[in-house]
């Protein structure tokens, strides 16, 4: 979403994890797991496994600032985003999100974003050190969204770096800091043309497993539905790099997830960190439905090469 975003219109495609976690009862699957640790597909920054995943749908409200010649404007944006496990270890998913854009002082303007094609590689994985490392490729394919909500007639390639680490290898002495777990992106956007600058794109998700702590730290007798909540803080960040793009903008998203056997569940703030992001807090919501549990026989392995 060149146009108005810093990063939230396309990661509000949110990536979805079709798996579920260990220790949160009635939960199975093995979408995101390593060792103990399970990690829940985040909001704002994408998961760094390949899987079969459906995230639908995703609603951020959000008011971007105003500048160079354009009015402030508030955008809600609906997304969705549908990965399929092709072979072992890579993935391929198609996502878009439908706009509605209020200028200040104007009517809204509504439409399709440019749908992006989504390809991602797991390189690396331990299950000892709960540790992750995955390559991918971001495709926003130019002209296939509505001109009227100010979609480029460009490409954008975006290769990324993707990885998670949990903490659960730390000694006893530090137990309480077991249930701690990161995950981020790092990308590198690309045109097709000059019209706006390349981005360094940055996410991080820095997450506090309850479940985590109640099954494999220490039981403190949490009730539900706290048992199954995940309080997280996530920042969603890009920096423009040339053809005078200005300075770094994004937004710090605290929020917690909460896990049900069918579904999960995430809401998130969006504050932004500087005025050139914007002046109002926003909000994002999240379903993510583990279609690899609700349709096991269509769903939770690969095409080719594999069960």
């Amino acid at each position: 979403m060149g146009k108005l975003n810093f990063g939230l219109g396309r990661v509000s495609l949110l990536v979805l994890a079709a798996g579920a976690a260990v220790g949160v009862p009635g939960i199975a699957g093995a979408h995101g797991i390593l060792g103990n640790r399970f990690f829940p597909p985040t909001i704002t920054t994408d998961d760094p496994f390949a899987a079969d995943e459906l995230a639908l749908p995703t609603v951020s409200f959000f008011r971007y600032p105003g500048g160079g010649g354009n009015a402030a404007t508030s955008v809600i944006d609906s997304g969705f985003e549908f990965d399929k496990l092709i072979i072992p270890l890579l993935s391929i998913g198609i996502a878009d999100d439908y706009l509605a854009q209020k200028p200040e002082g104007a009517t809204t303007s509504t439409g399709w974003d440019n749908i992006t094609l989504i390809g991602k590689y797991e390189l690396y994985t331990s299950d000892r050190h709960e540790a992750i490392i995955s390559v991918g490729l971001n495709t926003t394919l130019g002209g296939t969204g509505s001109p009227n909500v100010g979609n480029p007639s460009y490409t954008t390639f975006t290769p990324t770096l993707y990885f998670g680490k949990g903490f659960g290898d730390l000694p006893d002495a530090l137990a309480p800091l077991q249930p701690i777990a990161i995950t981020g992106t790092f990308g590198q956007s690309f045109q097709t043309s000059e019209a706006d600058p390349n981005l360094f794109q940055t996410g991080i998700a820095l997450e506090y497993s309850l479940p985590y702590l109640q099954q494999h730290v220490e039981d403190i007798g949490l009730p539900a539905p706290f048992k199954n909540m995940i309080p997280l803080v996530e920042f969603a960040l890009q920096t423009p790099e040339n053809r005078g793009g200005g300075p770094t903008t994004g937004t710090i998203n605290p929020g917690v997830l909460w896990e049900t056997p069918d579904v999960q569940f995430g809401v998130e703030a969006l504050i932004p960190i500087n005025n050139h992001s914007g002046h109002n807090v926003g909000a994002i919501f999240q379903m993510q439905i583990y279609i690899d549990d609700l349709m096991p026989k269509i769903f939770g392995h690969p095409i080719f090469g594999g069960n």
